[in-house]
């Protein structure tokens, strides 16, 4: 078990799974307060680096792309003191990062984590549900099935002409979000399948108006966002490809493990083989120059722990 502690939240790895805990300090940005521990499996990670700075450092975790159910939401737009994948660390504390960062990418190499490829899943579960959000001219509600939008008296009449609006999963084909910055309204928009015009938000019956004046500090509608995008198909299978299960569970398709592969069944001979080929491979890369005297060191103490 590899772990930092700090101020701004606690980071373990266990050889499988990150898990992320935001700190209770005052200075924790609320959405990773409102978003909680995540659980960031190994094969969800591309890389990790610990930058240092004159006051404090910051350890940074980098996801592949289509992992996150929230970073696909946010699309970038997330400001640095919300994103619960980089951790502020104190001067003291530099060297406990560095390990951290070192274990990590060591875990990837051993695994052959596909880094640098896309997902075709997601691996996250995205935000817990129920979530409510309250925006400029009304408020969205989201329970896992359903998303409500309700209106109030500062709504335009093409949206409070129809009613509050609901709309099931299977009729969404995908939710914008874009938030508030400075004097400038954002939005959290749900488009429909099919073809629909699309309108200004606030003429929109399915987009709720973030307020800019008054919102552009609180990004915790992107929970909402994400909530939403982790239940509608991954984004790879709209290129064609299809459609894989959630992270939490087996293909119904899949065919049946091979007798004694269950956990727990004692046969241990394929991974044997596998870590002695691993590490057949670790030497060649060394020996090609790709991996230095201390990458090699490492990597060959991660299998040897592992026979």
């Amino acid at each position: 078990m590899t772990e930092i502690l700090q101020q701004a939240g606690n980071w373990t790895f266990d050889g499988d799974t990150v898990r992320v805990v935001p700190g209770h300090h005052k200075g924790v940005h609320r959405l990773r307060k409102l978003l909680g521990e995540v659980a960031v499996p190994l094969e969800a990670v591309s890389g990790i680096s610990y930058e240092p700075g004159r006051r404090t450092g910051r350890l940074r975790m980098r996801l592949r792309h289509g992992a996150d159910p929230l970073l696909q939401a946010a699309g970038g737009r997330l400001p640095e003191a919300a994103d619960p994948y980089a951790l502020e660390v104190e001067p003291d504390r530099s060297g406990v990062a560095e390990y951290f960062a070192d274990e990590l990418r060591n875990a990837l190499l051993l695994e052959q984590v596909p880094v640098t490829e896309p997902c075709d899943r997601y691996l996250l579960p995205g935000p817990a549900v129920p979530l409510t959000v309250q925006g400029t001219d009304g408020t969205a509600s989201f329970d896992g099935e359903r998303v409500r939008l309700d209106w109030n008296w500062v709504a335009e009449s093409s949206k409070t002409s129809g009613g509050p609006r609901t709309l099931a999963l299977h009729e969404l084909r995908s939710v914008e979000w874009s938030p508030a910055i400075g004097w400038e309204n954002g939005f959290l928009r749900f488009r429909p399948t099919g073809s629909h015009a699309v309108l200004k938000p606030d003429h929109d019956p399915n987009c709720l108006v973030l307020w800019g004046v008054r919102q552009a500090k609180d990004v915790s509608s992107v929970l909402l966002a994400a909530a939403v995008t982790a239940r509608l198909p991954h984004p790879s299978a709209a290129s064609g490809a299809p459609a894989l299960p959630a992270a939490d569970g087996p293909r119904a398709d899949a065919p049946p493990p091979p007798a004694g592969s269950e956990p727990g069944s004692g046969s241990g001979d394929p991974d044997h083989d596998a870590l002695l080929r691993r590490l057949r491979e670790l030497g060649g890369l060394h020996r090609d120059g790709v991996l230095t005297d201390e990458e090699f060191a490492a990597a060959k103490q991660a299998v040897l722990r592992r026979f």
